[in-house]
C-alpha cells in the first residue's frame, strides 16, 4: 500500500469531477441536462466498454442481474440525475456541499440496512453531520432553495450506489460496474429530455464541452478507482473532500458565486463529521483485522 500516492490519485479524481461539473454547469445554459447525460452516457460506456473488452472483462454478464448490481445502477441513475439538475439550478458551491454527505449517508445506510455495529462517537457524528446540512439549507429561512433538494437526493441515492457498490459478488470488475453504470444514465437522459422542449444542434462549443466533461468523467473515475487499489481505504477517501474545496474556488471564478457564511459554515460540519466518521470506520476496521489474526 502506497498512501501518498493513493492521496494524490484521488485529488486527481477529485479535480476531474470538479471540472467536469463547472464543464456541465456550462452547458446547462444552452443544452436540456436530458442531451448531455444521453451523451456523457453513451461515450462513457462506451469508452468503459471498449477498456474492460480489452483487459478480457466481458461486459454482458449474468451478474448484471444480481440484486446488489440492480440496486446498485438504480443508484446511479437516480443520483446522477438529482446531482446533475441541482448543477443546472443551483449554485456549484451548494450542489457540491450538499454532495459531501454521501459518507454520512453511506455510514446510516449501513448501519440501518446491513446491520453494521457503530458506537455512540459515531452515531453523534452522523447527527452533527445532518445537523450541517440544515445550516446549509436553512428550511424555513429566507436563504432556502428549494431547488437544492435534488443534490440532497442525488447523494442519497449516490450512497445507496456505494453501499450496493460494497456488497456485489466479487466476481464482478469495476470495470464491468462503470460500463453498466455510464450506460444506465441514458434512459434516465431520455426520460428527462421528454419533458423538456427537445435537443437542440449542438455548435462547436458545446461539442468541446462535451468532450472535456466527457474526458475529465473518466479520468476522475479511473482515478479513484487506483486510489482505492493503492492506499489504505480509511486513509485516501477523506481525500475526497477536495472537490468541495474546488467547487467554491471553480464557482468564485467562473460563476460568480460568493457562498455566505452560513454555506461555509454547514459544509464545514459537514466536513468534519463526515472526516470524523470515516476516521472510526477505518479503526474500527483495523481493530476486527487484529482480532481475526489473534482469533486460534
Amino acid at each position: 500500500m502506497n498512501n501518498l500516492r493513493g492521496a494524490l490519485l484521488m485529488m486527481l479524481a477529485m479535480a476531474g469531477f470538479a471540472a467536469e461539473d463547472a464543464f456541465v454547469k456550462t452547458l446547462s445554459a444552452t443544452m436540456p441536462m436530458g442531451q448531455v447525460l444521453i451523451y456523457l452516457g453513451a461515450g462513457g460506456g462506451l469508452g468503459f466498454a471498449l477498456i474492460a473488452t480489452r483487459r478480457g472483462h466481458c461486459v454482458l454478464s449474468r451478474s448484471f442481474f444480481h440484486p446488489m448490481v440492480i440496486l446498485r445502477n438504480f443508484g446511479e441513475i437516480v443520483g446522477t440525475a438529482g446531482y446533475v439538475t441541482a448543477i443546472a439550478l443551483v449554485p456549484l458551491s451548494l450542489a457540491s456541499s450538499l454532495l459531501q454527505t454521501m459518507p454520512l449517508f453511506v455510514s446510516l445506510g449501513a448501519i440501518l440496512f446491513f446491520g453494521e455495529q457503530v458506537g455512540w462517537r459515531r452515531w453523534l457524528a452522523i447527527v452533527i453531520g445532518l445537523a450541517g446540512v440544515l445550516v446549509i439549507l436553512r428550511p424555513g429561512l429566507e436563504g432556502f432553495d428549494p431547488k437544492a433538494l435534488f443534490a440532497l437526493g442525488g447523494a442519497l441515492a449516490l450512497a445507496a450506489r456505494d453501499l450496493a457498490t460494497r456488497h456485489c459478488p466479487t466476481s464482478v470488475h469495476p470495470l464491468q460496474l462503470s460500463t453498466w453504470g455510464f450506460l444506465m444514465v441514458i434512459p434516465i437522459g431520455m426520460g428527462m429530455l421528454a419533458f423538456s422542449d427537445g435537443p437542440v444542434r449542438i455548435g462547436t462549443d458545446e461539442g468541446l464541452l462535451l468532450a472535456g466533461a466527457l474526458a475529465l468523467g473518466m479520468i476522475g473515475y479511473h482515478a479513484l478507482t487506483l486510489a482505492m487499489q493503492t492506499g489504505e481505504v480509511g486513509f485516501v477517501t477523506p481525500f475526497r473532500y477536495t472537490r468541495l474545496v474546488l467547487a467554491f474556488v471553480i464557482g468564485w471564478l467562473l460563476f460568480g458565486e460568493r457562498p455566505d457564511q452560513w454555506m461555509f459554515l454547514g459544509a464545514a460540519i459537514v466536513v468534519g463529521a463526515g472526516t470524523y466518521t470515516l476516521l472510526r470506520e477505518r479503526r474500527a476496521t483495523r481493530r476486527a483485522r487484529v482480532l481475526e489474526a489473534a482469533a486460534p
